[in-house]
C-alpha cells in the first residue's frame, strides 16, 4: 500500500540521497531505504535498531559534522545529512 498523504523529504545518507515522509524517524526512513541502520563499530555486525525508544543506542548515527543521533527517536528533517559509519571524531 502506498503512502499518499505525507510530503517527501530527501536527507542524504552515507553520501546517498534517501527519500523519507513527514513524520518518519531516521530509523524508519533508513530501514525503509535498505536492509540495514549500521554496521556495529566494534564486531561490524549489522544493526537495525534495538530498543526503539532511544535507551539502549543501538540506531546511534551521526551527522556529517559530527552531532550524535538516536535513529529511533530523531525525526526526518529536510536537507539532514547523516552517516552510519564510525567516522574519526567517534574515536578518540
Amino acid at each position: 500500500m502506498a503512502e499518499v498523504d505525507r510530503a517527501q523529504i530527501i536527507i542524504t545518507v552515507d553520501g546517498t540521497p534517501v527519500i523519507a515522509l513527514e513524520g518518519d524517524t531516521l530509523l524508519t526512513a533508513l530501514l525503509l531505504a535498505g536492509s540495514q541502520l549500521r554496521l556495529n563499530e566494534f564486531d561490524k555486525k549489522i544493526r537495525a535498531g534495538f530498543c526503539l525508544m532511544g535507551a539502549c543506542q543501538d540506531c546511534r548515527v551521526w551527522t556529517e559534522t559530527g552531532d550524535e543521533l538516536r535513529a529511533c527517536s530523531t525525526p526526518v528533517s529536510s536537507g539532514l545529512r547523516i552517516v552510519t559509519a564510525e567516522v574519526p571524531w567517534t574515536s578518540q
